[in-house]
């Protein structure tokens, strides 16, 4: 967010050395200060010069040289300048406010404070050096002292819609929503063309969750400056959190196009053409990005590159952590405004150990997939849970399941005050605090910052470490962070005994643990993953079908013996006729079994996820274009988890296994033609590899059946659709690197 700083100029009328020459050198100054506005800069420096010819010590002109050279971006210059009208007037604010810009702009903060302070001095209602000294306190971190700096120049000027703005931006990074909105309505007012506070409103009403008053903020900052390579940029986000990837891209590359050293642009746009595995110049965008986090880290900026981001670039481990410190730091900063004494805690336990849970994701979520019977699960006896919940009741069965089974469960969604929730927390006497949102969507990591409870814990809805002081521990195991690599985490490790990753599905798709396999009487061949019957009871089908047992024997470290229940049918016509028609179901030697594709239609809760299904549903290759003989290998995962590595190694299997496919999802579907001419571009046919739709939560889980082998992606491992496959019985074969994420 770009805060305003302002350069002033000083209207003068010279004094000539001859009465003849009196209109002259009046025109002189004020073609200088005309011709700027109308920014023929070539004009404006040579008017000051003939001006200066005619009036060589006058301070006022040597200061508005200067102000013309430092938007030249000659700054050494404009510097020079500044210190020659000060020699000649020493009681000059203005000279003093501008000089101490562009001591800034070249990195002396220091001087820029001290030279700020001076025109303050002289002036102590100098209303640009209290904004613009603001805004060095604000980059420092002294919010306090910058906020009462910007009132005090709205004190002096009410008028002022720099400092409006300026107030505004930081009253969002403390949180103060609605207060930022009403004084960047107030920028824009005093200012209609304001394009900076168009902008930065946009960001506020984007953090409060108006997509549609964020979008016209953008478009109407764009509008008034078409050359405003932060709108577009802006407005760039809006279209990637909206899922408009190829608008996202478009606006990206327009904002650095106007602005190339725009270290945020450019690495949103790496992040949006790894979500659609466009590779185009692949190695030099990994090299250029580790560049600009090298750079951003070295002179302690917040890098551009999110936490959650950087397990997918060839990001060092400590550059990791860094990254996720800086953010860390940032809640740090958002509490300290709030003045408040630290938590005390008592010394000993007395009665049950009270565990608090905080997610945003208590709903239709995948944490809340994996873990929903988690809060019941617990020995009563032993712990007292406490859920609490940072998004509002979403109407899902998952909320309801949290929400009834935990003994105690609070809404802090409607406590927007991070200080009041922490409160709310301590009062309660958790003992043990678990962070399940990290740095994903919905995160309060300032209630952990105000350390409500004595130990805080990360667990499971982050895959990474937080870099934050004020977590205690990581819940994970031995596999996914050996302690050959706890360097990786400012955390202590807290190690699960078998694994730290937790799944429902034993809940939620009972109907899967069982299946019968469809087979034709005609047809020799048996295969357990064309075409497959599910259901909680499938003693309806059984009893009024030719039902066979067939057993085979698994040659593993250890033999095991598997048994197939096999329909033999007089025919599967029945079965192809519903799905080539789209029919919703059919009826098997009188049984009503349905279309594994319209669950949706018959039951959205189960589609879902939130019930399990009372129907008998078959689920077959024919659905999603997969040929019958064939090896399928297939990931679930969104594609921003493939690499070009990555392809190339599945490629090289497709290659390997001549009668083999592989399945994807377009998740998104932009990226379906990426990966289709990569693909070929490596030497394999546009048929081999087969892209299916994103499905409902049940129909997602119950398609891996069909699969032969789960190919995982190594660069971020899938986590919660590794657990959906696993479930149907299909194989994963992984590859664990370092980061927890690939673990």
């Amino acid at each position: 967010m770009d805060y305003q700083c302002i350069v002033i100029y000083t209207i003068v009328r010279i004094t000539p050395y001859h009465p003849y020459n009196s209109l002259s050198e009046l025109k002189a100054s004020q073609e200088g200060c005309l011709d700027w506005i109308k920014f023929y800069i070539k004009r404006a420096v040579a008017a000051y010069l003939r001006a200066l010819n005619l009036s060589p010590n006058n301070a006022v002109v040597h200061g508005n040289l200067a102000c013309v050279y430092y938007e030249q971006g000659l700054i050494d210059l404009a510097i020079d300048t500044y210190r020659r009208a000060i020699d000649l007037q020493h009681n000059f604010p203005d000279a003093y406010c501008n000089l101490a810009n562009a001591l800034k702009e070249k990195g002396q903060v220091k001087e820029a404070e001290e030279s700020y302070n001076i025109a303050l001095r002289l002036c102590p209602n100098h209303a640009d050096s209290l904004n613009n000294l603001a805004n060095i306190k604000r980059e420092q971190g002294y919010i306090e002292e910058a906020t009462r700096l910007y009132l005090k120049a709205l004190e002096v000027f009410p008028e002022f819609a720099a400092a409006h703005s300026n107030l505004a931006s930081v009253l969002q990074q403390q949180g103060k929503l609605n207060e930022a909105l009403l004084h960047y309505k107030e920028a824009i007012r005093i200012q209609p063309t304001f394009a900076d506070a168009y902008s930065n409103m946009g960001n506020t009403l984007k953090e409060m969750q108006d997509v549609a008053g964020a979008l016209q903020c953008y478009t109407r900052a764009i509008q008034i400056n078409p050359a405003f390579a932060d709108a577009h940029s802006n407005l760039a986000s809006i279209h990637k959190d909206s899922g408009n990837i190829p608008e996202a891209i478009q606006s990206y590359r327009t904002a650095l196009k106007l602005k190339p050293d725009f270290p945020d642009a450019y690495c949103n746009l790496a992040h949006c053409l790894q979500i659609v595995c466009d590779w185009t110049d692949y190695e030099a965008r990994m090299k250029k990005l580790v560049a600009i986090v090298a750079d951003q880290l070295d002179k302690n900026r917040l890098p551009s590159v999110h936490p959650h981001h950087s397990m997918l670039y060839p990001l060092s481990h400590e550059f990791r952590k860094t990254i996720a410190a800086r953010h860390a730091n940032l809640c740090l900063e958002k509490i300290n405004v709030l003045h408040k004494p630290p938590y005390k805690f008592g010394r000993e336990l007395s009665g049950r150990l009270r565990i608090g849970y905080v997610s945003s994701d208590f709903g239709n979520h995948p944490t809340s997939h994996l873990m929903q019977s988690i809060p019941g699960l617990h020995d009563r006896n032993r712990v007292e849970i406490f859920c609490y919940a940072l998004s509002p009741d979403d109407g899902t069965t998952f909320r309801g399941k949290i929400s009834r089974e935990a003994e105690h469960f609070i809404d802090l969604s409607q406590t927007p005050c991070n200080g009041k929730a922490a409160d709310r927390i301590h009062a309660d006497g958790i003992h043990i605090l678990v962070n399940m949102n990290g740095y994903t969507k919905g995160a309060r990591n300032e209630i952990f910052a105000l350390r409500p409870a004595p130990v805080q814990v990360m667990w499971l809805g982050y895959p990474g470490t937080s870099g934050a002081s004020f977590m205690d521990y990581i819940v994970t195991d031995a596999v996914t962070s050996p302690l050959s690599l706890e360097s990786q985490y400012s955390e202590k490790l807290a190690y699960m005994p078998h694994t730290y990753f937790i799944g429902d599905h034993r809940q939620m798709f009972p109907h899967l643990k069982e299946r019968v396999i469809v087979s034709n009487k005609t047809n020799n061949s048996l295969a357990d993953n064309v075409a497959v019957i599910n259901a909680t009871d499938l003693s309806p089908l059984v009893e009024s079908t030719d039902v066979k047992t067939v057993r085979e024997v698994v040659l593993a470290n250890k033999p095991v013996e598997i048994q197939h229940k096999v329909a033999e049918l007089p025919t599967t016509t029945p079965i192809e006729t519903m799905i080539a028609s789209g029919q919703v179901q059919t009826s098997l030697n009188g049984v009503v079994v349905q279309n594994g594709l319209a669950t949706t239609q018959t039951n959205n809760k189960a589609a879902t996820g939130e019930e399990v299904p009372q129907n008998i549903v078959v689920t077959t290759r024919q659905q999603y274009g997969l040929p019958d003989d064939a090896i399928v290998y297939c990931n679930f995962n969104q594609l921003y988890k493939i690499d070009p590595l990555t392809l190339q190694s599945w490629v090289t299997i497709l290659k390997h296994v001549p009668n083999s496919v592989l399945w994807l999802l377009r998740f998104p579907a932009v990226g379906e033609a990426n990966i289709q001419a990569t693909a070929q571009q490596m030497g394999i046919a546009a048929g081999r590899i087969i892209f299916s739709n994103v499905a409902a939560k049940e129909e997602h889980v119950r398609r891996g059946q069909l699969a032969d082998v789960c190919l995982d992606t190594p660069l971020c491992n899938g986590h919660t659709t590794s657990m959906d496959v696993l479930w149907t019985g299909t194989p994963v074969v992984t590859l664990p690197a370092e980061t927890l994420a690939s673990r």
